[in-house]
């Protein structure tokens, strides 16, 4: 699944972007390649995070796809936990694809 949203800040989040109520719950992995996003949020399903979706991001003004940042929505962690609970990991993970993680309030 794929949304279009607008940035808000310098790393904002999609307005479309849902959460379960528990402030910063939601860790959004925000990665420069879309090939990449569709590839770790596959593989994060797999595991059990969900949603595991992916967003598209443009930054405002632009309507070109090379500008646009890939976000891969978790709020749930394999083990039923928030998202954030496992955030050093997801840093990491976020990182080794020239990416970063982002909370999503």
């Amino acid at each position: 699944m794929t949304d279009r949203g607008l940035l808000q800040g310098e790393h904002g989040a999609l307005d479309e972007i849902g959460h379960d109520g528990i402030r910063g719950a939601t860790v959004l992995l925000v990665l420069p390649d879309r090939e990449d996003a569709e590839r770790i949020a596959a593989r994060l399903a797999i595991a059990g995070w969900v949603p595991s979706e992916v967003h598209e991001e443009l930054l405002a003004g632009e309507d070109d796809a090379e500008d646009a940042d890939w976000l891969v929505e978790l709020v749930t962690a394999p083990d039923g936990r928030p998202a954030h609970t496992r955030r050093e990991w997801l840093d990491a993970l976020a990182e080794d694809h020239d990416g970063f993680t982002s909370d999503h309030d």
